[in-house]
This record gives structure tokens, C-alpha cells and sequence, in this order.
């Protein structure tokens, strides 16, 4: 969260879903980078990952429906990360109160006086120890987790290669019949931002008639 909300500070942004998109790739992009981040806190960094390239497939690809518990994933990290910015600012005003000295708040009326344990009537050491263990009973116990097998992802270069071995088979295709196959959103997503990268490397010539039409594909002539 500290990361996250560092880079929309950094851009001058509010917090909102669009923010959350623009900044998507630089978070990435330092998950990426960044060799320091210990094994126990990745899980944590991959789970804000998961849930920004879900809003950033949202700006860039506006037909994309996505389940109720993937909108309630995006809205939850819009209001964590609120959240988060309102505890961030009252610590930093709390540190500067903390830092000053000049407040201190005492019971002038007890300043000397012994303390005295004062335990209640016909109470005996098996009420004691059913007290106990309800108090330790309320404490949270950290449970290890399940470890999961997770899918293997085609990287987008190896889709840029795909798409071009498709695309010099062919004299044409379109966007909708590159992905047909796909079994996941995500591999739709990855296809899209492959079909980018070759229209900003001029490898493809792209046409689209209309609003949400279908994208037509074909090899740059040389």
C-alpha cells in the first residue's frame, strides 16, 4: 500500500480507479525490478498486482465483463488504499505531537499510592485459569498457508512472436479471431497489449471501422 500510494502522490493523483490504472505499470514494473522484497511479503505485493491488472484491463479494454467478486477486488482496493492515506496522515500528525513533549496527561491523585491487587470474593485458582485461557483464546493465531499450484502465464513477447507467425500465415485476420481460443481473460488481455506493441513497432497495420468494431490485423508491408 505504501508503494502504491507513494506513486499516485508522485503523479499528483486523488485515488480513484482511473489513478489506480495509470499507475499500474510503474507498480509492476518494481515488482519486477526490485530483488529486496522478502518471499513472505511477496504474496502481498502480487495480490495488489492481481487486482491492478484487473483495473488497468478495464481502461483498455472496455468490453471486458468482469465477475462480481472481481468488482468487489477493485473496490476494495480503492477504499483499502484510502484507508490506508487516512492512517498515514494521522501517525505523521501524532508523531509531530509525540516529538513536542509538552502535553502529558497524569492522575496527580494517585502519585504515590501502592498498588493493591484486590482479586473478587470466593474466587480460587480453577476460576483463574478458565479467565486465563478465554484471554488467551481471543489472541489471533497465525495460520501457515495453503500453498497453491499457480498457472503458467505465456509472456508477451512470446505472444508478440505468436501473433506474428499468425500474421505472416495469413493476409489478413482480426482481434476477435486471434483470441478466439483463449482460455482466460488474461490470455485476452496479454494478446491486446501484444497487438500494441506491434502497432508501436510497426511490425502490423491495424484498421477499425467503428466503436467497439472488430479489429482488422495485417503485416506491414516493407
Amino acid at each position: 500500500m505504501e508503494l502504491l500510494l507513494e506513486l499516485i502522490e508522485k503523479e499528483k493523483l486523488n485515488i480513484t480507479e482511473l489513478s489506480l490504472a495509470k499507475v499500474a505499470g510503474e507498480y509492476l514494473e518494481h515488482i519486477k525490478n526490485n530483488e529486496n522484497i522478502r518471499l513472505d511479503h511477496l504474496a502481498d505485493f502480487l495480490s495488489v498486482a492481481s487486482r491492478l491488472i484487473l483495473i488497468k484491463s478495464r481502461a483498455l479494454l472496455p468490453m471486458l465483463k468482469f465477475t462480481e467478486e472481481e468488482e468487489k477486488e477493485i473496490q476494495d482496493l480503492t477504499h483499502q488504499l484510502a484507508e490506508y492515506k487516512k492512517f498515514k496522515e494521522a501517525s505523521i500528525k501524532l508523531g509531530s505531537l509525540a516529538r513536542l513533549g509538552k502535553i502529558i496527561f497524569s492522575k496527580e491523585g494517585f502519585s504515590g499510592v501502592k498498588s493493591i491487587f484486590y482479586p473478587p470474593e470466593n474466587i480460587n485458582a480453577y476460576d483463574l485459569k478458565k479467565y486465563f485461557l478465554e484471554i488467551l483464546a481471543e489472541i489471533p493465531v497465525f495460520e501457515k498457508l495453503h500453498e497453491e499450484i499457480v498457472d503458467e502465464v505465456v509472456t508477451l513477447e512470446e505472444r508478440i512472436s505468436d501473433l506474428e507467425q499468425t500474421l505472416r500465415s495469413r493476409i489478413e485476420t482480426s482481434f476477435s479471431e486471434l483470441v478466439e481460443g483463449a482460455e482466460s481473460k488474461v490470455d485476452v488481455i496479454i494478446s491486446f497489449l501484444a497487438m500494441l506493441e506491434m502497432i508501436k513497432q510497426r511490425i502490423v497495420d491495424v484498421e477499425q471501422k467503428g466503436l467497439f468494431d472488430d479489429i482488422r490485423l495485417s503485416m506491414k508491408k516493407t
